[in-house]
């Protein structure tokens, strides 16, 4: 089954960093514990959590995507990562919410959970035997998303100095847009645009998109930024939901 291919278009992996619509490599840190919307067009939102950690000496977080939540007509998807203190490849971390409740994602037969709105299929189906899906929304969005820990070889290598009691599960996720708008907006949505023209540095090893402020989001289920574009079929209210992330 597929998963999610770090270097192709649409991804996002690492300590964030995106490849986006146009092909063009770039990284953005935004902070820990803060939310940031990845795509805001008029009838999809795709906000992500950031977890992270900033060692001593050092001017930023360290962070990476552990929720995302999909927003749509006048519902809402979750799906995170759940905190683990040490990373074990069998031990499924995925909890899937579907308009606040908590919905099971099979590991036999079909290995799928799906609903049908009335005005388009969502579907999550497993591509590995844990940690692994593919999301599926109707005519605007499917995510290939698998569930990773920060390694002890990536926490030398970069020097993230991260506690030995929490893994950093977080996700590598690839996105593919079957009809977004030509004014979608987002830190990848944009980079979708016709005529898009990326900002970052070409040939340097980390190039930067700055953007936190018009990106950052009250929370995972907000789609209020100073550029986001959604606008629910329903009040913000009726598909706010009680979810359980990490707020570090």
């Amino acid at each position: 089954m597929q998963m999610p291919k770090c270097n192709g278009y649409g991804s996002l992996c690492y300590d964030p960093r995106f490849i986006g619509g146009d092909g063009v490599m770039f990284y953005f840190h935004g902070g820990k514990g803060r939310d940031f919307a990845l795509v805001s067009d008029t009838n999809l939102q795709i906000n992500a959590h950031f977890i992270g950690s900033r060692p001593n000496g050092r001017r930023r977080d360290y962070t990476w995507v552990q929720s995302v939540s999909i927003m749509f007509d006048t519902h809402m998807f979750i799906i995170s990562a759940k905190n683990v203190e040490q990373w074990d490849d069998s031990v499924d971390t995925l909890l899937v919410k579907w308009d606040g409740e908590e919905v099971t994602v099979p590991f036999d037969g079909e290995a799928e959970w799906k609903t049908d709105t009335g005005v388009r299929q969502v579907a999550v189906e497993r591509t590995d035997d844990t940690n692994a899906v593919k999301v599926t929304v109707g005519g605007l969005v499917s995510i290939h998303m698998k569930a990773v820990p920060v390694t002890k070889e990536d926490d030398k290598a970069h020097n993230y100095q991260l506690p030995s009691n929490d893994a950093f599960a977080h996700f590598e996720l690839q996105f593919e847009f079957p009809n977004l708008s030509n004014e979608v907006e987002g830190i990848l949505g944009k980079t979708y645009r016709p005529g898009y023209v990326s900002p970052v540095k070409r040939g340097i090893a980390m190039p930067i998109m700055g953007g936190e402020d018009k990106y950052e989001t009250p929370s995972l289920t907000s789609s209020n930024c100073k550029l986001c574009r959604f606008q629910s079929a329903t009040t913000s209210a009726a598909i706010v939901t009680d979810i359980s992330i990490s707020q570090y």
